[in-house]
């Protein structure tokens, strides 16, 4: 059922202000390390086993521009360990959830608050998606090939990795805090604060002047022959990342190149000719082929799997790392741990106020 009490965080109960993207995100992780997470939802909100985010939790439907709803919520942050919303900043407060309000009613209270451009600054207020947030951060620019434009890395670098797993390391800081202290706190996760966290690699190389400010030119960004993916000849992709020099020689064995030209591997100015020679060289085999010869090697090679493909390669199957839940494929909860593993996701399912204030009593 949703609310299983297996995983690390067996018995930590958490409000989740229904929204999306990051928002769900750290909740249904949360979910899936073992807290009891209730989803507070408008009215007529439909459960949607399809929506992944939404998996191992309790579904409860309240009107909050009603007193007595806002009340009810209050009743159940009076026992909460987390609450998480994803709302324009000032909307809680006007709402009468804000965190002083809460903290009234439960001192130890860790309030999570998810947005793009953060709690305070010249864009509060702004509207914004992935996007936005990421552009001003130098993540964008740094992504596409040479002489083209910027692409949008799906919405993982914001919502995802930037936004919702900031807001998991936050609350989880801030619970741990909490336990000692007994004191809560408020947690202000900006997605624009994360993507650039995020960057503090590239902005160390950049520092060092090992990466420059043209996209698609550098080791990492697909402008090293080395580091990039390949059509096969069967028009499907495989991706190779024989960066350090052993590695290098791998590829280079099992792909029979004995070129010279390939011997300068870090001379920035041969990559564009060697990218080309290299596309030559996948592009004399199928993928399948490309596998036979290089995966599992030390050549750092895998081919580029798409949704349908992924959840059936032999290493996602024997790792379990994709389960089917409902019908449903979907990723496995992670990461994994020796003694309180995590439960396997249920479907979200609907609950009622007077279940949901019993059971957290």
């Amino acid at each position: 059922m949703a609310g299983s009490a297996a995983g690390p965080l067996a018995g930590v109960k958490v409000i989740e202000m229904a929204g999306i993207g990051p928002g769900p995100f750290a909740a249904m992780v949360l979910a899936d390390l073992g807290a009891d997470v209730l989803r507070i939802t408008r009215p007529g909100t439909p459960l949607q086993p399809s929506d992944i985010t939404t998996r191992s939790r309790r579904q409860l439907a309240l009107d909050l521009r009603q007193p007595e709803a806002v009340a009810s919520l209050l009743q159940l942050v009076a026992q909460a360990d987390l609450l998480i919303e994803g709302f324009r900043p000032g909307v809680m407060e006007r709402l009468g959830l804000g965190p002083e309000v809460c903290a009234a009613r439960n001192p130890r209270l860790v309030f999570g608050r998810m947005t793009g451009w953060g709690q305070h600054g010249p864009l509060a207020q702004a509207a914004g998606h992935d996007i936005n947030y990421i552009a001003i951060t130098g993540a964008l620019h740094a992504i596409g090939r040479s002489g083209e434009s910027p692409v949008p890395p799906l919405n993982y670098v914001g919502d995802f990795g930037g936004g919702g797993m900031l807001l998991l390391v936050g609350v989880l800081a801030a619970l741990h805090e909490a336990r000692a202290s007994g004191r809560g706190q408020v947690v202000d996760a900006a997605m624009t604060d994360g993507t650039s966290l995020l960057s503090a690699f590239m902005y160390g190389f950049h520092a060092a002047g090992r990466w420059s400010n043209q996209r698609g030119e550098n080791m990492l960004d697909g402008g090293a022959h080395f580091y990039d993916t390949y059509a096969c000849a069967d028009g499907k992709y495989v991706a190779v990342g024989a960066i350090e020099p052993q590695f290098y020689a791998e590829l280079r064995q099992r792909c029979g190149i004995d070129d010279p030209m390939f011997d300068g591997q870090m001379d920035a100015a041969r990559w564009p000719l060697l990218k080309l020679r290299l596309a030559d060289v996948f592009r004399t085999k199928t993928r399948d082929e490309w596998c036979a010869l290089l995966e599992g090697s030390d050549a750092c090679f895998a081919p580029v799997l798409d949704w349908d493909e992924a959840p059936q390669h032999a290493h996602n199957r024997a790792r379990e790392t994709f389960v089917t839940v409902g019908g449903v494929v979907q990723p496995a909860p992670a990461p994994r741990f020796s003694r309180t593993a995590s439960a396997t996701p249920t479907a979200p399912v609907a609950t009622s106020l007077e279940d949901a204030l019993a059971s957290w009593r």
